[in-house]
């Protein structure tokens, strides 16, 4: 057999060094020289290269580091954060948490425990809430994402943006980098319907209503989906008139029906005019105002509002969101995407297996914990052996409008889809928790979604603090726990008793439909009875 002239043999094959004394015959490559001299022809500048600065790409570059490796941090802004620091999470709850006050402000004076000195009532400085949501973000940007703390863990920061030239290779910033492995974390955007007259218009969208230091009289929201909710509802409590436009049949439309239609109910109760089953077809201007032309949509279903046209002073873009993937290269490094983000397998390697992607870019659930949940999954391959997979059976997520909304798991009719009869459902109110009462806030349920033999197949949750509250369900889903772990000992008294309440009423139902059990129990007393 002949050699490969270009690749070394062991010179002295018979020594004991290592992987040599296993391959004593001459003319076998050295695996030691052979691997130092893939190292030559593949000089790599880093162990990792990331790709976008926000929730996923922060978690991978922050992990790597503090695991030794050399990694690269590139950003296109010139700020840490992302999405959720700067447009998302942070600023819409801090300001829901300036409206929610207000809201409960105006709750007290309605039942007399508060009142105001003169007729003038409350009034909201809004300048002082564009401060609050300020404050809030530069304290996180110059501590949990300060470029300097980052620094300090050993990341280099690049503030530039960058494309692939090739499979391996990442310009930014006028270097050509080589790395072991890349992870793009570059988030989303949000999509802009084409309406004619918009752009003319202009709109908000979460990018940019967070800038606003006055509070508009009149804002129409278009999109009803957890952001529209949540704004919609902030704004309205702070004192503006929302038109919140859904164009299906209801609101949260990816929710449990019955959760939904709850904060149905609080949005209109909050004053909030919900039109649904229109979609918005044309923009235009009257005397400072802007006018939002909607239509009808056929189908079944809920009556649509009709054809009408809305005059606000503002108009909110939530129509969802689009992946950045523009500008990166992505075919010149042989990596596949879709209108949709960019094509992953279950290890969230792309078709190039140097390449990984993350967050919301992949254009999966769209939530800074799922971003960074699936960071951690690609920073392992990335950085070790690509053997773990992101797994989404177990992904809470919570929409904070008040009431909050918070789920886990299956819905109610997925789990039906899958496992016909064998579900139960157990369903708990807030108004038989004590706690609830107690504190003037019994809207609401709880939700658990099982089989018979007590698997907990999905939960949702809907009432003051739900987001909290979900968390019990999930870490039972997650290790597999039945039903039955949920009625431990709670404190009392506290609003997490709904879990427990809801799944005792499993054990009645299996008793309720158990009539050889119920015998049994009936002849046992009477046998005791007898006796005693």
């Amino acid at each position: 057999m002949e050699r490969d002239p270009l690749l070394p043999s062991c010179p002295r094959p018979t020594q004991d060094i290592g992987w040599c004394y296993l391959l004593p015959i001459p003319g076998i490559p050295c695996p030691i020289l052979l691997f130092k001299s893939l190292k030559k022809a593949m000089p790599v500048s880093y162990d990792i290269v990331v790709i976008g600065a926000g929730a996923a790409g922060l978690v991978v570059a922050s992990a790597a580091a503090q695991l030794k490796a050399k990694v690269l941090l590139v950003e296109g802004s010139d700020r840490l954060g992302g999405d959720c620091l700067w447009y998302g999470c942070v600023p819409s709850k801090a300001l829901l948490h300036v409206a929610h006050t207000v809201h409960r402000i105006r709750q007290a004076m309605a039942a007399g425990w508060v009142t105001l000195p003169g007729p003038a009532g409350i009034s909201v400085d809004y300048l002082k809430v564009y401060e609050h949501i300020r404050s809030a973000q530069s304290y996180i940007a110059n501590h949990a994402d300060s470029p300097d703390r980052f620094r300090q863990l050993g990341v280099e920061l690049v503030f530039a943006k960058g494309h692939f030239v090739d499979g391996r290779t990442f310009e930014v910033a006028g270097r050509q980098v080589q790395a072991r492995a890349f992870v793009i974390a570059t988030g989303s955007r949000p999509w802009v319907p084409p309406l004619p007259g918009l752009a003319e218009a202009g709109y908000l969208t979460n990018e940019s209503i967070f800038d606003l230091t006055r509070l508009p009289k009149s804002v129409a929201v278009i999109g009803a989906g957890p952001v529209g909710c949540e704004l919609s509802q902030a704004l309205a409590r702070l004192g503006s008139e929302v038109t919140l436009i859904a164009s299906r049949e209801r609101i949260l439309p990816k929710e449990d029906p019955e959760a939904a239609q709850v904060v149905q109910q609080q949005l209109t109760q909050d004053g909030i005019r919900i039109l649904t089953r229109v979609r918005a077809t044309a923009v235009g201007q009257e005397q400072g105002a802007k006018l939002l032309s909607l239509k009808a949509n056929s189908g079944a279903g809920t009556a649509a509002a009709g054809d009408q046209v809305i005059r606000a002073e503002e108009i909110l873009v939530a129509a969802g969101r689009i992946p950045n993937v523009e500008g990166l290269g992505l075919e010149a490094a042989g990596v596949q995407y879709t209108p949709q983000g960019i094509q992953v397998n279950a290890k969230l390697q792309t078709r190039n297996p140097r390449i990984y992607a993350c967050g919301d870019v992949i254009g999966g659930p769209q939530f800074t914990h799922v971003a960074a949940y699936e960071g951690a999954v690609a920073l392992v391959n990335a950085l070790f052996f690509p053997l773990s997979q992101a797994r989404y059976r177990v992904i809470p997520w919570a929409i904070f409008t008040e009431p909050e909304l918070a789920r886990v798991g299956l819905t109610e009719s997925e789990a039906r889809q899958q496992y016909g009869k064998d579900v139960v459902v157990l369903k708990q109110e807030f108004a038989d928790v004590d706690r609830a009462q107690a504190e003037a806030a019994p809207l609401g349920f709880a939700k658990l979604i099982c089989r018979r033999n007590g698997q907990i197949l999905g939960a949702h949750l809907v009432g003051s603090q739900a987001g909290e509250l979900i968390h019990e369900v999930v870490l039972a889903m997650s290790r597999r726990l039945p039903v039955s772990a949920l009625t431990g000992i709670h404190i009392y008294p506290t609003r997490s008793e709904v879990n427990a309440k809801a799944a005792l009423q499993h054990r009645r139902q299996q008793l309720a439909t158990n009539p050889r059990l119920q015998n049994f129990l009936q002849g046992f007393f009477a046998w005791r009875r007898a006796w005693s």
